[in-house]
């Protein structure tokens, strides 16, 4: 077929499983590759796909070199994997698709996305979120002014596992919500607070935390956050406000903003409704505020699995030679940003971290 990309996938874990499927099923991918340091784990996506013969399969991600006419790597592996892998692969000329997070570290996130500029190539963030039908459509709910003037924003993302030994729950389950409010409002936060609660994973490795840690924990000695309340401020005083918590059965996957003539609602775990626009206003009557104009809308969306969105955004992006619009590695860049202001606020008990003070993060995180 015309106009296809050759694709390589590294890491079938839990997630890259899923790329590989979808980038299987574009017609403008041909996907020529699978990397991943469990064999276990290659066997059993050749037999899960049938894939290929022609398709190579290896532990060693260096293999890919031998590969005529690669295009683009896209890697879903462990966070702290992800410079080292992201750096190697724009050198070899491959664009890359990385998962969330970019990585831990602002300045490396900075050099990551220079050097795709340097090189002319595609650096893209895979924030599913952000491709979302219900994302997209919220987008253009709150942009068109149909809340009225935003007050206050929330979100509430909870679970029962898995917990994490690599990073806290703030940097596994903050990214979505802060990506979504963002890309709503149309601005990043100037200003972030975050409050936490350790149980499992304490101080001096208590609990179950084991052998397998990044340079992350090393930032944090308090230990691993199970629960994290986080507020950010955006440039027009407009605040959000956002619980996670990785120990708790109530699954919740639940995010609102709330303006003068009404709410919207993001509640992913409603099949039938997931995204509903409530209005509602107060009228004056004496020294009464009385409801009025009371009604709910569940919005249609547009179908479409969000993975499989981003995958086509991507193999676009290389054919059209224009980065995202939606998830460049520079949107990876300010969410990493953020989460490091909100790490450096967890660990000094919920003091204010201002975002324009990137010095500062510098020095702080510039171990990760």
């Amino acid at each position: 077929m015309t106009n296809q990309i050759k694709i390589a996938v590294i890491g079938v874990g839990r997630w890259g499983v899923h790329l590989l499927r979808n980038f299987l099923a574009n017609p403008q991918a041909n996907v020529v590759a699978v990397v991943d340091p469990h064999p276990e784990r290659l066997a059993a996506v050749k037999q899960q796909f049938n894939l290929d013969e022609n398709v190579l399969l290896t532990t060693q991600w260096q293999d890919l070199k031998t590969v005529s006419g690669l295009t683009g790597v896209a890697i879903a592996t462990p966070a702290t994997t992800h410079y080292a892998l992201i750096k190697d692969s724009l050198k070899q000329g491959y664009h890359v698709l990385a998962e969330k997070p970019l990585t831990l570290n602002p300045a490396e996130c900075r050099e990551l996305c220079h050097l795709a500029e340097q090189h002319n190539l595609i650096l893209t963030v895979d924030h599913t979120y952000l491709f979302h039908p219900a994302v997209e459509r919220g987008k253009a709910v709150v942009q068109a002014g149909k809340l009225g003037d935003l007050r206050y924003g929330y979100a509430t993302r909870t679970h029962l596992g898995p917990v994490r030994q690599d990073v806290d729950a703030l940097w596994d389950l903050a990214i979505h919500d802060i990506a979504i409010f963002n890309a709503w409002l149309g601005q990043i936060p100037v200003q972030v607070q975050a409050t936490g609660t350790v149980w499992l994973q304490g101080a001096g490795g208590q609990g179950s935390r084991g052998a397998e840690v990044s340079p992350y924990t090393e930032s944090v000695p308090q230990g691993l956050a199970d629960l994290v309340w986080l507020t950010l401020t955006y440039p027009d005083g407009f605040q959000a406000y956002i619980h996670l918590c990785w120990l708790n059965p109530d699954k919740q996957r639940r995010l609102g903003i709330v303006g003068s003539l009404g709410s919207l609602i993001f509640d992913e775990m409603s099949i039938s409704s997931p995204l509903t626009l409530l209005h509602g206003e107060f009228e004056q009557q004496g020294n009464q505020f009385i409801p009025v104009n009371q009604r709910q809308i569940v919005l249609e969306l547009e179908p479409g699995e969000p993975l499989g969105r981003v995958c086509s955004s991507f193999v676009g992006s290389i054919l059209n030679n224009t980065p995202s619009e939606i998830s460049s590695g520079w949107v990876g860049t300010e969410l990493v940003e953020i989460l490091a202001a909100l790490t450096l606020s967890l660990s000094q008990g919920g003091k204010p971290v201002f975002l324009s003070d990137r010095i500062v993060k510098e020095q702080k995180f510039q171990e990760y």
